[in-house]
């Protein structure tokens, strides 16, 4: 897996190549077919500016303002992962190169609630969960597998998976993705 960086200026280029090379993450300087794209910019549309032509090893998106309608320009531009400047510590780009290289899709939480913007009144009553599993979906959408949420909860993988199993039960997701989407419009997470 590597990556290459495109920035409109060479300071936050270079500060991201500092930041993948601290997490370990082999960079190239030349476009690459099975290369990561990583675009950082101030804003979405900005970086999106040098995602022209796409890239099939994945994109990452950094930028210090996520605004809704760029997110969606982003994401039908098939920008896999999104992260904000702010937040963009080498582990947190270390990990989105890797889940854009895998072919997933990560958003910030507050970017996904904003994107959902549903209204609570028109919403039926919450699913009602218990404090383990609300625990667990909060860790979800984080981003954690379920060893990762063992770990935190210092309990077995096997125990995640049962719990997990149940929570998807009574939101009546198919996937991850969607119990997060429905723990987010009910008001859980």
């Amino acid at each position: 897996m590597r990556v290459r960086v495109a920035a409109p200026d060479a300071a936050l280029r270079a500060s991201m190549h500092t930041a993948l090379g601290r997490a370990g993450v082999p960079l190239v300087r030349e476009p690459s077919s099975d290369a990561v794209l990583l675009a950082a910019a101030s804003t979405v549309d900005e970086a999106l500016a040098d995602c022209q032509g796409g890239n099939q090893g994945g994109i990452v998106v950094v930028a210090d303002r996520l605004a809704s309608e760029g997110v969606r320009r982003a994401v039908r531009a098939g920008v896999a992962v999104l992260v904000q400047s702010a937040r963009a510590t080498p582990t947190r780009l270390a990990a989105a190169v890797r889940s854009a290289h895998d072919g997933e899709g990560r958003l910030p939480h507050e970017t996904l609630v904003r994107l959902l913007g549903t209204d609570r009144r028109k919403q039926a009553a919450p699913p009602r969960l218990t404090a383990r599993q609300l625990v667990m979906l909060r860790l979800m959408a984080e981003g954690l597998d379920n060893i990762g949420i063992a770990r935190a909860l210092s309990c077995s993988a096997h125990t995640v998976k049962n719990v997990i199993y149940d929570l998807m039960s009574r939101l009546q997701a198919r996937n991850r993705a969607h119990a997060v989407a429905a723990g987010v419009r009910a008001g859980l997470i």
